[in-house]
């Protein structure tokens, strides 16, 4: 079985549309027929973002943690305990492409005990023209890259495990989880197959993630 998870804080207005992609990707024929589980952690929420989920078919974990390790660490184990085999990671506000999961498993079967893919930004309309040319100066999508998106993340189980897991970290597990993953001796797969659209928006979810990021590259 695959499991997904998706933390979420006060997610109401995108948490639909990632939804709607993940779905598609879980009804993929590539996949054969292999099931998918999708959890959506939802953390001290105080919007309808637990309605949306409802209305998508997916019963919520909700959580107290307002750290996003702690949150995407109760989603895997959530999934792990249900007998996921491989664990997908994206965010509330990114839509993946409708092969991303069968690109991810291909990767596996073709030795990758973890897959790190890339993110493309949807709408720049939030930012000046000189911060999207500063990112797209600096982010380079090829083959090989090294960037680490918590938004487009893939990991086997016992791989994961043995990797002890997303630490609980405000913000920077997703680049500790993939730290651990090497130490433990993974094979990583820095791939440009597996694709996630995400939002850049201005207001951060977790402090120092992609939101931040953004926001720093205005600041310079």
């Amino acid at each position: 079985m695959i499991g997904v998870a998706v933390p979420a804080h006060n997610e109401q207005a995108l948490l639909g549309r990632c939804l709607d992609a993940l779905e598609r990707a879980a009804r993929h024929p590539g996949l054969h027929g292999e099931p998918v589980r999708l959890v959506v952690v939802l953390d001290a929420c105080t919007d309808a973002s637990a309605a949306v989920a409802a209305g998508h078919g997916v019963l919520p974990l909700v959580v107290q943690h307002r750290n996003v390790g702690r949150t995407r660490a109760a989603g895997a184990q959530a999934l792990l305990d249900a007998g996921a085999q491989w664990l997908a990671f994206t965010d509330a506000d990114s839509e993946v492409a409708d092969d991303w999961l069968v690109a991810q498993l291909a990767l596996h079967e073709a030795g990758a005990d973890a897959v790190c893919g890339c993110v493309s930004v949807a709408d720049w309309s939030a930012h000046s023209p000189q911060v999207r040319g500063r990112y797209e100066a600096h982010y380079r999508p090829v083959e090989g890259h090294r960037h680490i998106h918590g938004a487009n993340l893939g990991v086997q189980a016992q791989a994961y495990r043995r990797a002890g897991g997303f630490r609980p970290l405000a913000s920077g597990e997703d680049v500790a989880l993939v730290h651990d993953l090497e130490a433990s001796g993974a094979r990583i797969a820095w791939s440009i197959t597996p694709r996630v659209h995400t939002s850049a928006r201005r207001q951060a979810r977790a402090s120092g993630g992609f939101a931040d990021f953004l926001l720093g590259l205005e600041a310079a």
